[in-house]
C-alpha cells in the first residue's frame, strides 16, 4: 500500500519564511513563502518581534500549505521548524516575549560586554570549553548587555531562549534547544560535553532560564490543541527538536558527507562544512551536527545579499524604475550591467563589512569600504565589485578551514542566492572551486522536513536524502583567466582590513 504520508518543514529565516509540505519521496506537495524585515532601532542593532514575525508567518504558512494542498491534515506525519540563529529572546513567567529578539551576528551593540567577558574569563578558557571565542554571534554578551541596560525587563525574565526553542514551545509546550545551537550560547555550553556550564551560566542568570539541549532529530513533543487551532496542524502531530536555518540549509543541499562545505547564499553568507571528527578553530564555529557521529566546521559573513539590498535600495534607482515598468527583476538589471565589466571591476575593491563582520575577522567594528574609486567607474563596477568583495570573503573563510586541517572537497549553493550565475561565477572563480547547485534550492524548509521524517522515525541515515531527495542541476566551472586576476587582488583586499582596522574602531567611537 502507497505511503501517502507528508513532512511539514517551515523555516524562518531574516528576511522571509518558507513552508513546505513533502512526501516520503522528496517531492514537494505544496510551498508557501512570506517576506519580512527586521528592525535596525540603532546603528548596529538588529531585532525581530518573535509573535508578529515568527510565530505570525508559521501559522500563516502551516495553514496555506494545507491550503495549497489540499489534503487532510491528518496526512501531516510530523513537523520540524528551523530559524535563524543564534537570537536572545527573553520571556517572562508567563512565557511571553519581553522585547524584541536580539539577532545573531548581525546585531553588534555588544562590543563593550565581549570585551569585558572575554577579560574576566580568559579567552583559551572559553575556547577550550565552547570551541568558540566571544563575538557578535555569541548569545552570553548580548544577555549581559540586556542585563546591563534593561534591568527592569531583566528582573521580569524567566527564559532565554533563541527562536527555534520559541517555535518549537508555541507548537508542544516544551522548551528545548538543539545541540548545533547551543555553542553559540557562548560561553554557556561545553560542547565537550553537551551541557550547560553552571558556574558560567549564573555570573549572568540563573541555569532554569535556559533550556533542555537534545538533538536536532529527536522528539521535542506533540502539537498541542491550542497550536492546532493556530496552525491547522492536527493535535498530537510529532515535533522535531529542530535546528538553526543554516544546518537545515546545508540538509536541503545533501551536504552531508565529510568534506561538503554547503554555502548560503541570502542575507548573510553562511558556510557549513560536514567534518568527521571536531575540529575547532579560533576565528571560526565548530559544534556538533544534528545526531551523533558527526560535526561541522562554521563560518558566517555579517552582509551578503544584506549588501546587495542596501545598493538596490540606495544606489540603483534606475533598474528600480526600470524593473517596475517592465516586470523585470532590479537584481538581475544590476546584474546584466555587471557581467558586461571585467573581472576586478577596473581596479575597485569592497570590503562588504556593512554591519560589521563575522568570520573569520570577528570584529564589531568592521566597516565597509569601497577603495580604488575613479570618475571611469560606473554603477555596474561598483554592483560588480561588492559581489566580489562577498566571494573574497568567502575564499578567506575557506582558507580559515584549511588551517583547521578541514579543507572541503565539495562545495553546494544554495539559498536564493543561488539563483544568481553572475555571483556564483565569481564566488568559484575566486577560490578556484566548482560548486554544485541542486535541483530544489528552496532552501532551510525542505531539510526541516527530512529532519521532521527523522524525528518520526521514518527515516534513520542519509540514503533517502541522496538517492531521491537531492539532485544537482547544474556545475559552476571557475575560469582560470577570472582567477589569476582576482588572485592578485585578493591580497588587496586582506590588506585593506588590516590597514584601516583602526581607523574603523575610530569611526565607531565616533558613532
Amino acid at each position: 500500500m502507497l505511503d501517502d504520508r507528508l513532512l511539514l518543514g517551515i523555516d524562518i529565516g531574516t528576511s522571509s519564511s518558507k513552508g513546505v509540505l513533502v512526501d516520503l519521496a522528496g517531492r514537494i506537495i505544496a510551498e508557501h513563502a512570506l517576506p519580512h524585515s527586521f528592525d535596525m532601532p540603532q546603528p548596529g542593532w538588529a531585532e525581530q518581534d518573535a509573535d508578529e514575525i515568527w510565530w505570525s508567518d508559521f501559522c500563516a504558512i502551516s495553514r496555506a500549505l494545507i491550503a495549497k494542498a489540499a489534503i487532510e491534515p491528518g496526512r501531516i506525519a510530523a513537523v520540524a521548524a528551523s530559524a535563524i540563529a543564534p537570537t536572545m529572546l527573553p520571556l517572562d513567567e508567563n512565557f511571553r516575549p519581553l522585547r524584541p529578539a536580539i539577532l545573531y551576528g548581525i546585531d553588534t551593540r555588544a562590543g563593550e560586554e565581549i570585551a569585558e567577558m572575554t577579560a574576566t574569563l580568559g579567552e583559551d578558557a572559553i575556547f577550550e570549553r565552547t570551541g568558540h571565542l566571544l563575538s557578535a554571534q555569541s548569545v552570553g554578551p548580548k544577555a549581559l548587555w540586556y542585563r546591563a541596560h534593561q534591568p527592569e525587563l531583566f528582573n521580569k525574565t524567566r527564559k532565554i531562549v533563541t527562536a527555534a526553542t520559541y517555535l518549537v514551545f508555541k507548537l508542544s509546550d516544551n522548551f528545548v534547544l538543539d545541540n548545533y545551537v547551543a555553542p553559540y550560547f557562548t560561553p554557556f555550553f561545553d560542547v565537550h560535553q553537551l551541557a550547560w556550564h553552571r558556574d558560567w551560566v549564573e555570573t549572568i542568570c540563573p541555569l532554569e532560564w535556559l533550556p533542555e539541549t537534545r538533538w536536532s532529530i529527536e522528539h521535542a513533543g506533540a502539537v498541542t490543541a491550542k497550536a492546532a487551532e493556530e496552525t491547522g496542524i492536527p493535535r498530537g502531530t510529532p515535533v522535531a527538536v529542530g535546528t538553526a536555518d543554516a544546518l537545515a540549509e546545508a540538509i536541503a543541499a545533501g551536504a552531508v558527507s565529510n568534506g561538503d562545505l554547503m554555502v548560503m547564499y541570502g542575507t548573510t553568507l553562511f558556510l557549513i562544512q560536514t567534518t568527521a571528527k571536531y575540529r575547532p578553530h579560533r576565528d571560526l564555529w565548530a559544534s556538533v551536527h544534528l545526531r551523533p557521529g558527526a560535526a561541522i566546521l562554521a563560518a558566517g559573513m555579517a552582509t551578503a545579499g544584506a549588501l546587495l539590498t542596501w545598493f538596490r535600495d540606495e544606489l540603483a534607482g534606475d533598474e528600480r524604475a526600470a524593473a517596475a515598468a517592465t516586470g523585470e527583476n532590479a537584481y538581475t538589471l544590476l546584474a546584466e550591467a555587471a557581467a558586461q565589466t571585467p573581472p576586478g571591476s577596473a581596479g575597485l575593491s569592497t570590503l562588504p563589512y556593512f554591519s560589521g563582520e563575522r568570520t573569520p575577522i570577528n570584529d564589531v567594528h568592521a566597516k565597509g569600504l569601497f577603495f580604488g574609486l575613479t570618475l571611469s567607474h560606473s554603477r555596474a563596477h561598483l554592483y560588480r565589485s561588492c559581489l566580489e568583495g562577498i566571494a573574497f570573503g568567502l575564499r578567506h573563510n575557506i582558507e580559515a578551514m584549511g588551517e583547521a586541517d578541514a579543507v572541503p572537497t565539495r562545495l553546494v549553493a544554495i539559498g536564493g542566492g543561488a539563483q544568481d550565475a553572475l555571483w556564483l561565477q565569481i564566488c568559484s572563480d575566486v577560490t578556484g572551486l566548482p560548486q554544485d547547485v541542486p535541483q530544489q534550492t528552496i532552501g532551510a524548509a525542505y531539510g526541516d522536513a527530512y529532519i521532521a521524517g527523522m524525528a518520526a522515525g521514518i527515516f534513520s541515515d542519509w540514503r533517502p536524502l541522496r538517492e531521491s531527495w537531492v539532485r544537482i542541476a547544474r556545475r559552476i566551472q571557475p575560469n582560470p583567466e577570472a582567477k589569476a586576476i582576482y588572485d592578485e587582488l585578493y591580497s588587496t583586499y586582506r590588506d585593506l582590513y588590516r590597514d584601516n582596522r583602526h581607523h574603523m574602531r575610530q569611526l565607531s567611537r565616533l558613532t
